[in-house]
């Protein structure tokens, strides 16, 4: 039986510069950004600060200041709005809450349900966060000029809404 050997790709670049590939960098970059922003500003608590200083704080954490409303959220709609697992919420929202960003707190509407809510530390960081997010944004647009991020902005708000009617 001849031996059979798969074709190899005429070019192999492709692969370290797809859009998928740079637009993963380009989100782990302004994340890093953000919470880089966020370890250096004197609003935040000094605690907090310190963890997110010391890469304590991941992106991942911030899916919480991305995700949760400001009037809470059972854990289970947080975590599908985050895209996770009940599971992988359920620990971020332990950390969060030991590090006194959030609270559970009984659910109004549903007496065996629990609501995760920002405390005013949360609140603090998230407006934190706001800011932060502002200045990366505002460093964007001075790197790569304020029409190629008016252009990236309006491209990725298109493809990114297309992926929510689909």
């Amino acid at each position: 039986m001849p031996e059979i050997s798969p074709a190899a790709p005429a070019q192999d670049g492709w692969r370290q510069t797809h859009l998928g590939r740079l637009l993963g960098h380009a989100m782990r970059r302004f994340d890093a950004r953000v919470l880089q922003l966020m370890a250096h500003n004197v609003e935040v608590p000094l605690a907090l600060s310190n963890l997110a200083a010391r890469d304590q704080v991941s992106a991942a954490h911030v899916h919480i200041t991305r995700h949760l409303a400001l009037q809470g959220d059972r854990l289970t709609d947080l975590a599908q709005r985050a895209g996770m697992t009940k599971q992988a919420m359920a620990n971020l929202v332990d950390q969060c809450e030991a590090w006194g960003l959030v609270t559970r707190e009984a659910d109004p509407l549903d007496a065996r349900a629990r609501r995760v809510c920002f405390t005013p530390v949360g609140l603090a960081w998230l407006q934190a966060f706001q800011d932060a997010v502002a200045q990366a944004e505002a460093e964007f647009r001075e790197e790569v000029g304020r029409d190629v991020a008016t252009v990236v902005a309006i491209g990725l708000e298109a493809y990114a809404g297309g992926a929510a009617a689909g």
